[in-house]
């Protein structure tokens, strides 16, 4: 994925040897689901609700994008509070995060708003009672500009009381063990040298502070805690119509 957040994994897979093996390529989640699908690339880090559209998928190595409470990147902007939502804008750029808001929208927070599939312009409609979800570094860049702002990955946490599991890396095709496990090496390198990814960046700064969001609202190591959500979060999305 292009994103900030995934900027230590990508670091960890740029310095490995394993970077003789692959052709490592960008974009954003819902391409990197349908390119996986067609069988156009062999691994994509890609959110977790599209295992189920993927024949075959499994998810490879212990890595991936996650959150323990606030995530920052991942929520629901909106002008007026939840209760007066009529409209929610679901960006087209991730399942989960779309798959997320309408669980939490009916589980959780318990309104009634109207969906809207958003366009590339759709933040400049979000006005009045029409709220809607930005996830990535467009929702950093949208923190300071909304009165209210509605963090995806906490209000999870405070309806299930476990941590929330946006991204895996998946495959749906065999993958040899041994790249495995350098695959698996190379992005705990990334993590394990989080200062010099920062220092990579053109600035410390993004909107939002980048080294609180690398060691305090993104967890990359998925522990067996995380897989208990990312289950029950699976359970959930089959239930949710289409």
């Amino acid at each position: 994925m292009s994103y900030l957040n995934t900027k230590p994994l990508l670091y960890g897979l740029e310095r490995s040897s394993i970077k003789e093996d692959i052709i490592l390529s960008t974009a954003y989640p819902a391409q990197l689901a349908a390119a996986l699908k067609e069988q156009t690339i062999d691994l994509a880090l890609l959110p977790v609700a599209a295992i189920s559209s993927i024949p075959q998928a499994q998810i490879i190595g212990n890595y991936g994008i996650a959150a323990d409470g606030d995530v920052a990147s991942v929520a629901l902007f909106s002008h007026v509070p939840l209760a007066a939502i009529t409209h929610i804008y679901l960006d087209y750029q991730s399942r989960s995060s779309v798959r997320l808001t309408q669980e939490l929208v009916s589980a959780h927070w318990k309104i009634a708003p109207e969906f809207i599939a958003a366009d590339t312009q759709y933040i400049a409609s979000i006005q009045g009672t029409k709220a809607g979800v930005i996830i990535g570094d467009r929702a950093l860049q949208q923190l300071p500009n909304f009165p209210y702002v509605y963090d995806l990955s906490a209000a999870w946490k405070a309806f299930t009381g476990l941590p929330f599991v946006f991204a895996a890396w998946m495959s749906n095709q065999p993958i040899p063990d041994a790249f495995k496990t350098l695959f698996n090496d190379a992005n705990a390198y990334g993590v394990e040298h989080i200062n010099e990814v920062l220092d990579q960046l053109p600035a410390r700064t993004h909107g939002y502070d980048m080294e609180t969001y690398y060691t305090k609202n993104i967890e990359y190591r998925l522990t067996d805690t995380m897989q208990k959500g990312m289950q029950l979060f699976l359970e959930k999305v089959k239930q949710l119509a289409p």
